[in-house]
């Protein structure tokens, strides 16, 4: 990649001066490309954690809840899984929640950010470094959810941190910040958590009574480019965790926020929706795909993810492809495993089947590429790409600063881009099927979390 990036020396200079509007310092990422305007909110500016560990962990001193992985890595029984992944969002919580997430504060152990989530149109914001994700489609929370105007949908934003374990690995991708060293994986005892919120009104979601709100400098829709300072609704939080005993070495899960629980508006509304190892690739059907949930659909046939079958704890949910796991704001057309194991630089395939050209029949195949079990560490095109280690934050900021690299521009509040414009669903979708060529000919697929099933009606 080095050879790649022989410019990136002099642009990454340059980078400094389009941080925030001032000089960063001399040899420090940027902490976020939107700043939002005075006065609509008065919290700090958001501070990217980039003080990587420059030292080894300590593979000796793992985090405690690795002692609480069920005996058996099996979906027969989820109550072990239930007490595990309680553990996990302890884990996560500890001393994050004093702070209010800004992790470089953390007074008992240290998370840190992926560098270069700033760049591009949907970069981090200024208020708490979100990031703009998924689109929302009607029905995708609730029955009663609907959109914010007839043609436009919400939207979901999004924060990730890794702890030490990971961000030892972060440190040494970008050791020389100029030219990141693509192709490491991450340790054992990696915890990566990511905190999602969207901007549907709570009171369309039954779940989301009694919310857990942020305020961020948002895009007025999905569609629309001008943005606002304007409160999002906490849902979702992703966990992913490195241990040797995951059959593929990746445990993934999800949590799903459910202010009916009795809890008042707070964290511990985060219930497991479950945990999956495997993408169980012999179940080819769609007979438990559920888009538009009012039940949550568990299929019985899975034997890689587990998930949660108490519905007084967790509301109604779609989950992933034919059941398999994903969270309320993901594809119900995908699944955690499915997604994350195309993390590799360059991005020569589209993150899921439904981002191709021509997507392929479900089932088929073809389709069933994006569902295999892929061990980590093995690039999903190799050897034509590098592993980002299932890291799909790890692939976009090598991508980031490769597209900034070639094109000698950064898009941020101070670079003044061109007056925002509206793009129609079906030409969001079209962005995000195509693919371009880079400089050597390789075909680059945008890495994007989700796009439009269908045109919102005129």
């Amino acid at each position: 990649m080095k050879t790649r990036l022989v410019r990136g020396l002099v642009l990454f200079a340059t980078l400094q001066l389009f941080s925030i509007g001032v000089a960063a310092p001399p040899n420090r990422f940027p902490d976020y490309g939107f700043q939002a305007p005075p006065g609509p909110s008065s919290l700090p500016n958001f501070v990217l954690s980039q003080n990587y560990p420059g030292t080894y962990p300590d593979l000796h001193k793992l985090p405690a809840f690795f002692s609480k992985l069920p005996m058996t890595v099996s979906n027969t029984d989820f109550a072990p899984w239930h007490d595990y992944m309680m553990a996990v969002r302890d884990y996560v919580f500890e001393g994050n929640l004093e702070v209010d997430w800004r992790v470089q504060e953390n007074k008992v152990r240290r998370w840190y950010h992926m560098p270069w989530q700033h760049y591009g149109d949907t970069g981090r914001e200024s208020i708490h470094g979100l990031t703009k994700e998924a689109p929302v489609e009607p029905g995708q929370f609730a029955a009663s959810q609907g959109r914010p105007s007839p043609t436009e949908n919400y939207q979901a934003y999004a924060i990730g941190f890794f702890n030490d374990f990971g961000g030892y690995t972060i440190g040494q991708v970008w050791k020389d910040r100029s030219a990141p060293s693509a192709g490491k994986a991450f340790l054992e005892g990696t915890v990566i958590a990511k905190l999602l919120f969207v901007d549907v009104p709570s009171e369309q979601v039954p779940s989301l009574v009694n919310p857990v709100q942020w305020m961020g400098y948002i895009r007025e829709t999905y569609q629309r480019s001008a943005r606002s300072v304007r409160p999002l609704n906490l849902i979702q939080m992703d966990v992913a965790i490195k241990d040797r005993r995951a059959p593929h070495l990746w445990f993934f899960g999800t949590f799903q926020y459910n202010g009916q629980l009795g809890n008042g508006a707070g964290w511990q509304n985060l219930v497991p929706v479950g945990i999956m190892w495997g993408n169980d690739p012999a179940i080819t059907d769609s007979t438990y795909t559920n888009p538009t949930p009012t039940q949550t659909k568990i299929n019985p046939n899975l034997k890689e993810s587990a998930i949660n079958p108490n519905p007084k704890e967790l509301p109604p949910t779609h989950l992933g492809w034919n059941g398999r796991l994903n969270g309320p704001v993901d594809n119900p057309q995908s699944s955690c495993l499915s997604c994350h194991m195309t993390a590799e630089f360059p991005a020569l395939s589209a993150m899921s089947p439904l981002f191709t050209t021509n997507p392929p029949p479900v089932g088929s195949q073809e389709w069933m590429r994006w569902f295999q079990n892929k061990r980590c560490g093995v690039a999903f095109d190799a050897p034509k790409a590098k592993t980002a280690d299932f890291s799909l934050q790890l692939a976009i900021s090598l991508q980031n600063f490769e597209t900034y690299t070639l094109a000698s521009g950064i898009y941020s509040s101070s670079a003044k881009p061109p007056p925002p414009t509206a793009m129609a669903p079906s030409e969001a979708a079209k962005a995000a099927k195509e693919t371009e060529p880079t400089s050597n000919s390789q075909i680059i697929h945008p890495i994007v979390r989700d796009v439009l099933s269908s045109e919102p009606p005129k």
